[in-house]
């Protein structure tokens, strides 16, 4: 659903998925969705996406259009009993996300949030390390996402009718990243940012503390480019994911000496991983994925509503409380 970069990203990898293809596209205009059908050689092209809804060979749908527009989209697949897999961040906030989780479970539809980071072969060697004690008790994550974008005050990044802003385009990803190691519910949450002459925060800094002293120090940026690195600190030893959010190397150092280091040398972007995700869970008749629960996706996006607060950031299309 949509043809934009991120769906250009999403299908280039699906051929390299073993248990699925892609089979159509919709858009906004017959001529855009042929055009990437051509592109990537998909069977059909529907100018719209109710056409792309009706067709009943559809198993499950990609939704790639902007996050702004993910509630409606994702609900418009669901009412047509599709299995949905939606682009991060899920939605705007966790009020739109709480609808979408209630009608998929109501009528026992799958429905995942397409964090790719979680299905990588470096991140679950990652997860695999902590699991097995590796680096001791974990007390201290760090992350980053930032890039330096073009000045744009009409573009998605930068637009708040768009939803721009760092937290939900780039931040989604240490955020998620933290709620991977140490959970998604932080006893205390401190945040600041920097809002731009638009209204939205083209960056920010987060620290996240939980029981028993355990921290999550994070940051994000599209107006900066600050490195896109992971380290998770423990008490015997730590873990750097260097490009963590398509992490192709993991590398753990017990003791101050490096231990080992796990290399990914697949030659895709790694986005196939998350749909062979889907076709797994689908294939065993189930309607949600161990990896990324929709109640763990609900306290990721209650998270953030949280993180934004303070900085009196509301988006002109979000309701009143």
């Amino acid at each position: 659903m949509a043809s934009g970069w991120i769906a250009e990203q999403f299908v280039e990898d699906l051929a390299h998925a073993g248990n699925g293809e892609a089979y159509a596209v919709g858009s906004r205009s017959l001529e855009k969705a042929k055009a990437f059908a051509d592109k990537y050689y998909i069977p059909q092209a529907y100018g719209s996406y109710e056409e792309l809804l009706a067709d009943a060979n559809v198993d499950a749908v990609y939704v790639a259009t902007p996050h702004p527009l993910h509630k409606d989209n994702v609900m418009l697949a669901l009412r047509a009993g599709k299995a949905v897999l939606c682009e991060k961040p899920f939605t705007v906030n966790s009020a739109e996300l709480e609808e979408l989780i209630a009608y998929a479970r109501e009528r026992k539809l799958f429905l995942m949030e397409a964090m790719w980071t979680r299905f990588l072969p470096a991140i679950r060697q990652v997860r695999e390390w902590l699991a097995a004690g590796r680096i001791g008790e974990v007390r201290l994550v760090k992350a980053d996402f930032g890039f330096r974008a073009d000045w744009n005050p009409a573009g998605r990044l930068f637009n708040p009718e768009l939803g721009g802003g760092a937290l939900l385009d780039a931040g989604i990803y240490p955020v998620s990243f933290a709620a991977m190691v140490l959970g998604a519910n932080p006893q205390r949450i401190q945040s600041t940012a920097h809002l731009g002459e638009t209204g939205v925060d083209e960056h920010f800094s987060v620290l996240l503390t939980y029981e028993d002293g355990k921290i999550a120090s994070l940051n994000g940026a599209v107006r900066l480019a600050i490195g896109n690195d992971a380290y998770i600190h423990g008490t015997h030893g730590k873990i750097y994911i260097p490009g963590f959010l398509n992490a192709k190397t993991a590398t753990l150092y017990a003791d101050g000496e490096e231990a080992e280091t796990f290399i990914d040398d697949r030659e895709t972007k790694g986005y196939a991983f998350e749909a062979e995700e889907v076709g797994r869970v689908l294939s065993a008749g189930l309607t949600e994925s161990a990896e990324i629960p929709l109640d763990e996706s609900l306290a990721i996006m209650r998270l953030l509503d949280k993180i934004r607060e303070p900085w009196g950031l509301r988006y002109p299309f979000e309701k009143q409380a």
